[in-house]
């Protein structure tokens, strides 16, 4: 019998894609109490491999405001840059077609303005129940 300490060490490792061979030495633990652990606490495995996944998105990406705002500033110096500028000039138009860029860069990361209604306001004929398939 093992302890709850060496369960959770299993989930931990598990989460982070540790094999089955590298966990058998780790833990001490036979593959088929391994398989046995990785079926019983399934979810809770794909659920802590998803926050490690997102911690490090948000580690190594910028967030949306983040970008954003990187953006905008980037807009705003190419804009302050245009007005002082020639429009006969290709520099001029490569600062224009920037300027588009970056406008359009901005309008894809705020994307649409989306509203959510609750559930209990939808008309039973157009509620559909989402179901999640839980694959590991």
């Amino acid at each position: 019998m093992h302890d709850d300490k060496t369960v959770q060490r299993f989930i931990e490792l598990r989460a982070q894609s540790w094999s089955y061979a590298r966990l058998m030495t780790e833990l001490n633990v036979t593959k088929p109490t391994l398989i046995a652990w990785s079926r019983k606490h399934q979810f809770q495995i794909q659920n802590l491999k998803a926050i490690e996944l997102e911690a490090l998105g948000e580690k190594w990406l910028a967030s949306t405001t983040d970008r954003v705002n990187a953006l905008g500033e980037q807009l705003r110096k190419v804009e302050a840059a245009l007005s002082q500028r020639d429009v006969d000039g290709l520099s001029t138009q490569q600062l224009y077609a920037l300027a588009r860029s970056l406008r359009r860069q901005i309008s894809q990361a705020t994307g649409p303005v989306a509203f959510t209604v609750p559930v209990g306001e939808i008309p039973s004929a157009e509620y559909h129940e989402q179901v999640q398939d839980w694959q590991g």
